[in-house]
């Protein structure tokens, strides 16, 4: 039987991001077709996943019950995890409902990672370093070495916000010099990363160039940005953590 994972769906993907994938549950259904091939024995998506998204901004009463689903993830966005705008608390208290479930779990991308944070209490705020972009190192705790089966993790960033400290009970599984929390674990309930696994050269490039575009990124974080958007990174490798932690707890 495929697990059931339910996508919180918090942005809308850039236009030409968009007409390839069509919404987040399209790019991340790719990067978990991905993942699987690299299991042993490969699998395909339709055996290991059964997909269904959700628009949690636009709307807000539409979540799925939890005896419907395995396993919900949470996207990234261009909002603030931070902010009380009424669909953000709504994801906030859904969420906290997910953790104290017992047998959901749940998976956090960038602003899904910072709402699992808010859910769980942890203080959440704007980097006094500015933007985090492109592809970075993470250098890894023990236990993030063993979930990614990496001695370190290049993954792509886009963020200004961070979880400024650990929930209580959060097993840290890496961090780097821009941010202390880039990601966060505990076992059979959550797996987080500050960054975008999901994001290829061209999902991050069309993100940098827009954002440019309009004056939310200087020329410097553009250039560097665009600079190491085509670098190696790891987003298959953290796909197929990902899939073992939804599937094994």
């Amino acid at each position: 039987m495929p697990l059931r994972l339910a996508v919180l769906e918090c942005d809308t993907p850039q236009p030409q991001t968009r007409a390839i994938y069509n919404s987040y549950t399209g790019v991340f259904s790719a990067l978990f077709a991905a993942a699987g091939k690299q299991l042993v024995p490969p699998q395909d998506l339709d055996s290991l996943l059964s997909i269904s998204g959700y628009d949690v901004v636009n709307e807000l009463h539409t979540y799925p019950a939890l005896d419907d689903i395995d396993a919900v993830l949470i996207t990234g966005s261009r909002h603030t995890a931070y902010d009380d705008d009424p669909w953000i608390k709504n994801l906030v208290r859904f969420t906290q409902k997910v953790l104290d479930s017992g047998r959901v779990r749940v998976v956090g991308i960038c602003f899904g990672h910072q709402i699992v944070g808010r859910a769980l209490g942890a203080p959440l705020k704007q980097s006094s370093n500015g933007w985090e972009v492109a592809v970075t190192d993470v250098d890894l705790t023990d236990k993030g070495k063993e979930i990614f089966q990496l001695d370190k993790m290049r993954i792509q960033q886009m963020h200004r916000d961070i979880v400024a400290h650990l929930p209580a009970d959060a097993i840290p599984i890496g961090s780097n010099s821009f941010c202390s929390v880039q990601g966060m674990y505990s076992p059979g309930r959550y797996l987080t990363v500050q960054g975008h696994p999901e994001f290829t050269n061209e999902i991050i490039s069309e993100i940098l160039f827009n954002r440019h575009t309009v004056g939310i990124f200087t020329d410097e974080v553009y250039t560097d940005g665009t600079r190491r958007a085509p670098a190696p990174h790891d987003g298959v490798a953290i796909g197929k953590a990902f899939l073992n932690f939804m599937k094994q707890g």
